[in-house]
């Protein structure tokens, strides 16, 4: 591995980066929000090589949007179906979009 591939990792929203501890450390949060909201199914932390959970970004912003709903009240399972939805509703319509812009004859962006 070079340090070019190092860096690259810093900018890699699905590389696991975070150990538990900074992970509720960066969400205000518990440790035990984290494996409720992993027993929920919401995220899925990968392991490190001595078993300790790691989460990316993109799932500590799942995680994040998980906890505003039961700050507002919610029950962490709720909540977790929520977000779960909300992200089935954001892809539905991306998918929706990108078959209005073909069919329109627009051509669409690469990601």
């Amino acid at each position: 591995m070079t340090a070019d591939d190092s860096f690259d990792r810093l900018n890699d929203d699905d590389y696991p980066a975070y150990t538990m501890g900074r992970a509720a450390e960066m969400l205000g949060t518990t440790q035990g929000f984290l494996r409720a909201v992993g027993e929920a199914r919401l995220i899925t932390p990968l392991r490190s090589t001595g078993g300790h959970r790691r989460y990316s970004r993109y799932q500590l912003r799942i995680a994040a949007r998980a906890r505003e709903l039961v700050d507002q009240g919610t029950p962490v399972e709720a909540a977790c179906r929520i977000v779960i939805l909300e992200d089935q509703l954001e892809e539905a319509q991306r998918i929706n979009a990108e078959h209005q812009r073909r069919a329109a004859g627009t051509p669409t962006a690469v990601s």
